[in-house]
C-alpha cells in the first residue's frame, strides 16, 4: 500500500433537491428534469440565462436529431478551439465572431442615439502595447465630442490595424515589439491626429478549428480593410469601434459581421510632397487622409438608452407570452 495519506472523494456540499425527479426514461423527461434543477440557481439572472440556454439547446438537439457521432465531433471541435488559444491568440472569440455572436452582443449592449458614433467588434487582435507600423501612408484626424458638440479633452485613444501584408503584429512568430498600434490623447479642443497605414483586407486565421468551420460552411474567411479605434474618457461610455474604407469587395460579407453603414468612410487622396513630409511621412510623395469626428455618450446617456431598449424587449416578450 502507498504511504500517501488517504483522501476521500467529497461532494460540493449541496444536498439532493427536496422535490421529486422522475427517472429519465424518455427524452422529454431529461429536458424537464434539468429545467427543474435550473430553478435552484440562486442568482436570478444566472437562472434566467441557463433556463433559456437549456431550452434552446435541447430544442436544437431534438430539431436536428443530433447523432452521437455529430455530438462527438462538436465536442472535439470545441476542445480543439480551446487548445488553440494562447495569450496572443483567442480562437474562442474568433468562433464567436464568425457565428455573429460577438457583433450581436456588441450591438445589443451598445445602442446609440443623438448622433453618437456606433460601435464595432473589438476582435481578437487588440493588445495593450502600441507603436508605429508599415504600409502605405494614411493620416487620421478628427475630434472627440459630446452629443451636443462640446470637445472632450484628454480622451485616451487606442488604435490598431494590420500591416500592408494583411497581418497583425501578434501573428508574427518573432514578434519582439508592437507594430501598427498607437496610443494618444485628444488635446484641449478634443482634437486628435496620427500617422497610420492604409488598411488592407485580410483573412482571419485559417489554421485552426474556426478556419475548418468556415470551409465546412462554404464561407470565405476575409475581413474588409479597417482601422480599429477605442476611446475612453472619465464620465463617458467607452467606445470600441472601427472604420471601413469604402470600395472593399468584402464590405457587405465581412466574415465576422462587424461593418455598419455609419462606419464606412471615404479616404481622401492628398498628392502633395511638402504636405506629406509635414505630416511626418519622411519619404514624402502622397498619402490618404481619413477625417472623422467621434461622438461619445455619457455613462448616464448610455444607461438610459440601454434601459429603454431592455424595457421594449420585455414588453415584446410579455406580449408574445400572452398571445401563446
Amino acid at each position: 500500500m502507498s504511504d500517501a495519506p488517504e483522501v476521500k472523494a467529497t461532494s460540493n456540499g449541496i444536498s439532493p433537491p427536496s422535490f421529486h425527479l422522475p427517472l429519465p426514461d424518455r427524452p422529454d423527461i431529461i429536458t424537464a428534469n434539468i429545467q427543474k434543477l435550473t430553478e435552484l440557481t440562486p442568482n436570478p439572472r444566472h437562472r434566467f440565462i441557463f433556463k433559456a440556454l437549456v431550452k434552446h439547446l435541447h430544442q436544437f438537439v431534438n430539431e436536428t436529431s443530433l447523432t452521437t457521432d455529430e455530438w462527438m465531433a462538436a465536442i472535439d471541435f470545441l476542445t480543439r478551439t480551446g487548445q488553440k488559444c494562447t495569450p496572443l491568440r483567442q480562437e474562442t472569440i474568433l468562433l464567436s465572431d464568425v457565428l455573429g455572436v460577438s457583433a450581436l452582443v456588441d450591438s445589443l449592449n451598445n445602442p446609440v442615439a443623438g448622433g453618437a458614433t456606433e460601435n464595432s467588434i473589438l476582435g481578437p487582435f487588440y493588445t495593450e502595447d502600441a507603436a508605429d507600423g508599415k504600409g502605405d501612408y494614411m493620416y487620421v484626424e478628427g475630434r472627440i465630442l459630446t452629443t451636443d458638440g462640446q470637445p472632450i479633452p484628454n480622451a485616451i485613444i487606442e488604435t490598431w490595424e494590420t500591416d500592408d501584408h494583411g497581418f497583425y503584429d501578434t501573428q508574427y512568430a518573432g514578434r519582439s515589439h508592437p507594430d501598427c498600434r498607437g496610443r494618444l490623447r485628444s488635446d484641449d479642443d478634443g482634437k486628435f491626429s496620427y500617422r497610420a497605414v492604409v488598411p488592407v483586407a485580410y483573412p482571419i486565421p485559417g489554421d485552426g478549428p474556426v478556419g475548418e468551420l468556415l470551409l465546412l460552411l462554404g464561407r470565405h474567411n476575409m475581413r474588409p480593410n479597417h482601422l480599429h479605434m477605442m476611446v475612453e474618457a472619465p464620465g463617458f461610455h467607452k467606445l470600441v469601434t472601427a472604420f471601413y474604407p469604402d470600395g472593399c469587395d468584402y464590405l457587405r460579407s465581412d466574415c465576422v459581421f462587424g461593418v455598419k453603414k455609419s462606419l464606412v468612410v471615404n479616404l481622401k487622396d492628398v498628392v502633395d510632397d511638402e504636405e506629406t513630409r509635414k505630416r511626418g511621412f519622411p519619404q514624402g510623395g502622397s498619402f490618404k487622409l481619413l477625417q472623422y469626428d467621434i461622438v461619445l455618450l455619457t455613462e448616464d446617456q448610455s444607461a438610459t438608452i440601454l434601459a429603454g431598449v431592455e424595457e421594449r424587449y420585455t414588453i415584446t416578450q410579455d406580449h408574445k407570452s400572452n398571445k401563446s
